[in-house]
């Protein structure tokens, strides 16, 4: 069991998945929840990400896009939250285990970035541990006093707020880039 400020999580066990299966990317819908937050959850509980609770995911389910392979599994989510005119984040990003390697987190992360063009937004940014992950995408390490000071408005809130290790991460779309 681990603990992290209070908040005691068991072991979480995924469903088993076809690694060969293929998959389709779509929104998230109300149902996909639980899925969501199942592999958040996996990932949170090695540290790698933060729990997000349901409530947290049913409020903001419009932000998410998820990775349903042909048998009715999620096996990837990401999210793209909005904070202003100009920027958005891109949060949530979570691959089922036995898909991992395989491209889908590129996927995911790409089809993010399609939506924030198509919404007009200029740049996105992420706070990650997996730096070169994003860096393979275009992302550029940026310093948190970069950023807007409304990036850090749930900081306060997060259990790793006076030890954090992540690092921001940010990608600027180029001017007139394609929308579609």
């Amino acid at each position: 069991m681990t603990e992290v400020r209070g908040l005691s999580l068991s072991p979480v066990v995924l469903p088993e998945v076809r690694p060969e299966a293929g998959v389709e990317l779509r929104k998230a819908r109300l149902e996909d929840v639980d899925a969501i937050y199942w592999l958040i959850r996996y990932w949170a509980e090695k540290g790698l990400m933060l729990v997000r609770s349901h409530s947290h995911l049913y409020e903001n389910i419009r932000d998410f896009q998820v990775l349903q392979d042909e048998d009715g599994q999620i096996v990837g989510t990401v999210a793209l939250h909005v904070l202003w005119r100009d920027l958005a984040e891109i949060r949530g990003l979570a691959v089922h285990p036995t898909r991992q390697g395989q491209g889908l987190g590129r996927w995911l992360v790409l089809g993010a970035e399609r939506e924030a063009r198509d919404l007009g937004l200029p740049r996105v940014f992420a706070w990650t541990l997996q730096v070169n992950f994003f860096r393979g995408l275009g992302y550029r390490v940026t310093t948190r006093e970069a950023l807007p000071p409304k990036v850090w408005s749930e900081c306060n809130a997060c259990p790793f707020y006076e030890n954090c290790r992540e690092i921001a991460v940010i990608k600027e779309f180029s001017p007139g880039a394609s929308r579609g």
